[in-house]
């Protein structure tokens, strides 16, 4: 396998500032191929030789207007890429009672949106308030940010390449509003192989609500460009507030416009750290994790 496979992936990471796209780049293909290697180290070697085939939708520096220091992330991702998995105390954290209960008024708020103003987590109100700034459309930033992910898929689909998108966060939900737009606005053919979505709030009422084809006739709801769909949710990531979208996505299935959804939800815990403590929604410790590397890999190695 060669720089010049025809496996392409396509990363769309989550809110918040990001590094420079060069150096961004470069630590999540890193993870990702820790996570390659935990799960089958006899690949790693071929799927790091093709690394031309990674690249990522930059969006967030259109978004924000600012660039985050990378040096901060190095040191706790290089410690993410000493282990091999969850140790206890990582356990222990994911599940502690006070994230279980700030999930429980996360899903009130999902519901009842006029209660975001009186969540007292800064992490919950801020995940809301940005897939809200997003989907407000403002000065068209989201037909721009989408626009980011498009470009680059009608050339791998002109190309005929086969093509993961992984969608972090609120990247998930930029990504399936791109696929929409290209499916049943400009009629482009292409099909991802695989859409893999990481920490993702596609299951929040308050976000399919929004979508770009919520309010579209049945037939038209969905996109019909995705051949199968993994979701993975880890254990205390409260930005996958729903951290099932099989349920949600059914219909997709019903009607012939996807071959699989499958979410990777039990016994998933993510092990990134950093100087505030364990952060289980970090998409690093989700590359980097053995059950992605495996989702991944499989995906690779289908392609031969």
């Amino acid at each position: 396998m060669t720089p010049s496979h025809r496996n392409k992936i396509i990363f769309v990471p989550g809110k918040n500032p990001k590094p420079l796209a060069s150096v961004h780049r470069a630590l999540l293909w890193r993870s990702l191929l820790g996570g390659v290697r935990l799960a089958d180290p006899e690949l790693v070697a071929a799927v790091r030789a093709a690394q031309d085939s990674f690249q990522i939708a930059a969006w967030n520096n259109l978004y924000y207007h600012q660039i985050k220091d990378a040096e901060e992330d190095i040191p706790w991702i290089d410690a993410l890429l000493e282990k091999s998995g969850p140790d206890p105390q990582d356990v222990r954290e994911a599940l502690r009672w006070r994230r279980r209960q700030v999930r429980w008024l996360y899903a009130l708020a999902d519901k009842f949106p006029f209660l975001i103003a009186l969540l007292s987590n800064k992490v919950v109100r801020d995940t809301i308030r940005e897939t809200e700034r997003y989907f407000n459309n403002g000065d068209g930033i989201g037909e721009q940010v989408r626009e980011l992910i498009k470009a680059p898929l009608r050339t791998m689909f002109a190309q005929g390449d086969r093509v993961m998108i992984i969608g972090h966060s609120l990247g998930s939900i930029i990504a399936y509003d791109a696929l929409w737009e290209l499916w049943h606005a400009e009629h482009n053919p292409g099909r991802v192989d695989l859409f893999l979505t990481l920490g993702s709030p596609l299951g929040m009422q308050f976000v399919q609500q929004r979508l770009v084809g919520f309010r579209e006739a049945p037939g038209r709801r969905f996109p019909g460009n995705i051949r199968r769909w993994q979701n993975a949710a880890a254990q205390g990531d409260l930005t996958a507030l729903d951290r099932a979208l099989k349920d949600d996505f059914y219909p997709m299935l019903e009607q012939g416009l996807t071959e699989s959804i499958e979410d990777i939800n039990a016994g998933l815990y993510t092990y990134f750290r950093n100087q505030d403590g364990l952060n289980v929604h970090r998409s690093y410790g989700y590359l980097a994790h053995p059950q992605i590397g495996r989702v991944i890999a499989d995906w690779w190695r289908a392609g031969g």
